[in-house]
């Protein structure tokens, strides 16, 4: 039996009938990192010591009949941007190299006292934005069905890790697709959950307002396992939500009778295209979900380019904030394709943010009737994964995305492989639902894969990994002089000291800013409230009752 490639069901059924032991699981998964991580960079440290110390105390729990659930003596790893108390927690960046957080994130907490195992911590782009990076400590993780490709970001070594067998699940985090784009381009499920139904606490901050983090494993079911410990209201994170947990994994199973569905074809056909493969794939997805009894009918929404105006004006403003003094004290310490994203924050005006604001309540609005109509809406996911030399910063701001509208609209989003291609690379569907919804979207997509094939095929990893290509260079911006003088006198008093080629990054980017942030300028009633809108919580004074 290869232990590395059981799922979380198989392998706690068999934990749970003490047919396996926690600590031969371990240590299953800590030679697979030895024997294959050299090639895919999955880990920036693993915590072997740490790991089998809780693989034999829940060894000896399970022995003493004390057995927790699923996820006791699971072998799992975070994202590098978890705090985890006593065990360094870098961002995969030069500028937190030394950083050891003193308490665990929320999540790490509840899985901890799921008696889940603890196999390392993984690679990232930096700080969860930008990448993949070559000039960073560390270099970036690589795609198990090819080395030469990226794994998607930016939890990247999430991807990586689960997708070779070296853990069983990972955490991720999904500011505008963070979770999703891994997951397709390694094979994996990955759910971005409803925004406020897992903790944020103690997670890097990428964006306030749009950070979810949320599970990657092999199979739907296995999400909907980690979903079970990691869902519920967490009063030290202000956006977490009192809502009921359900039983994500009884919601699984049987049929989609009398379920309707709503196909996205003109982002994925038209706005943002995929590969013919992939709408094949696409097209023979849909058939099979026919074949379970689920209605479907085409739906539109938005211009995809609509939704990252919005996201990227108001995230990349708080992403800025969270990193304005280190960034004004050494940029060097941070990555090129980091510092290529941020600094173009400085461009952005208060009124611009406010404006992204008020739209993103206008889109989630105009969503409520889709949710009246359909039970999901499925639309391709990224990928197949590009190689390493194709990537450029600014197509960060030249490009629309068909993961991040539904971090603007806030619901559940479920990646999960869908084919393969010629060559052998994944390809993947998005799985949508309404808020909170998580249930029924794991549901749809767990039907979906039980009645397909693509879960039994692995991606053999190559003995040799190619040579990572060099830093590309800044890509020249095209601003005029008096433009080019106008971006230097916002970066002096923003109190930013540029070299050249950092402060390129920042130009190269200016023209993308300006064209997102005059598309929101648009005529809006004063009724048209912010989608952040302050609301009181936690207040049980007088008046109480009156308050949301």
């Amino acid at each position: 039996m290869d232990l590395h490639y059981l799922t979380i069901a198989e392998a706690s059924a068999l934990i749970a009938s003490r047919k396996l032991s926690p600590v031969d699981l371990t240590k299953a998964f800590l030679a697979r990192i030895e024997a294959l991580d050299g090639r895919l960079n999955s880990y920036l440290l693993v915590t072997a010591g740490h790991a089998l110390a809780q693989a034999k105390a829940a060894e000896a729990e399970i022995a003493a009949g004390k057995y927790r659930g699923p996820l006791h003596g699971i072998p799992y790893a975070l994202k590098d941007i978890y705090c985890t108390a006593g065990i360094r927690t870098t961002g995969h960046s030069r500028s937190a190299i030394d950083y050891v957080p003193t308490e665990d994130a929320e999540t790490v907490a509840r899985l901890t006292k799921a008696g889940a195992v603890l196999l390392g911590k993984l690679a990232t782009h930096e700080f969860a934005h930008g990448g993949p990076s070559f000039d960073l400590p560390w270099p970036p993780a690589r795609n198990p069905w090819d080395l030469g490709r990226i794994t998607g970001g930016s939890s990247s070594g999430s991807g990586a890790s689960v997708a070779a067998g070296l853990a069983m699940a990972a955490m991720g985090s999904d500011t505008g697709g963070s979770i999703r784009n891994p997951a397709a381009l390694c094979g994996l499920a990955g759910l971005k959950p409803t925004y406020g139904l897992v903790s944020r606490r103690g997670v890097w901050t990428n964006s306030f307002s749009y950070d979810h983090a949320g599970p990657m494993a092999w199979t739907v079911e296995d999400c909907a396992l980690l979903m079970q410990v990691l869902a519920g209201h967490d009063p030290g994170d202000p956006a977490s939500a009192k809502v009921a947990v359900p039983d994500y994994r009884a919601a699984l199973g049987g049929d989609l009778k009398g379920m309707r569905i709503g196909v996205l074809r003109h982002q994925y056909e038209v706005e943002v295209p995929v590969a013919d493969a992939v709408k094949t794939a696409m097209e023979e997805a849909f058939a099979v979900l026919r074949g379970l009894g689920a209605e479907l009918e085409d739906v539109r929404i938005r211009p995809a380019m609509d939704y990252c105006d919005v996201k990227i004006i108001g995230a990349e403003s708080e992403l800025y904030a969270v990193h304005e003094p280190g960034l004004k004290r050494n940029p060097g310490l941070f990555g090129e394709d980091f510092l290529g994203r941020s600094l173009a924050a400085i461009l952005i005006r208060g009124e611009d943010v406010l404006a992204s604001q008020r739209e993103r309540r206008i889109m989630i609005e105009e969503a409520r009737p889709l949710w009246q109509r359909y039970d999901a809406i499925i639309t391709a996911g990224p990928g197949p994964a590009a190689p390493f030399e194709a990537w450029r910063t600014i197509q960060f701001w030249q490009k629309a995305s068909l993961t991040t509208p539904w971090n603007v609209l806030g619901g559940p989003s479920l990646a999960q492989c869908i084919g393969y291609t010629a060559d052998g690379l994944p390809m993947a569907m998005q799985v949508q639902g309404r808020p909170f919804a998580d249930a029924q979207v794991m549901r749809i997509a767990h039907a979906y894969e039980k009645a397909t094939v693509w879960r039994a095929r692995r991606p053999v990893v190559a003995e040799v990994a190619p040579p990572l290509p060099p830093v590309p260079d800044p890509t020249p911006a095209e601003v005029t002089a008096a433009e080019r003088d106008a971006i230097a006198l916002v970066a002096r008093r923003a109190g930013l000291t540029l070299n050249d080629r950092q402060f390129e990054l920042l130009a190269a980017a200016a023209p993308y800013v300006w064209a997102m942030a005059g598309r929101l300028r648009t005529k809006r009633p004063f009724t048209n409230e912010p989608a952040n809108t302050f609301r009181w919580t936690g207040y049980t004074g007088p008046g109480a009752s009156m308050l949301g």
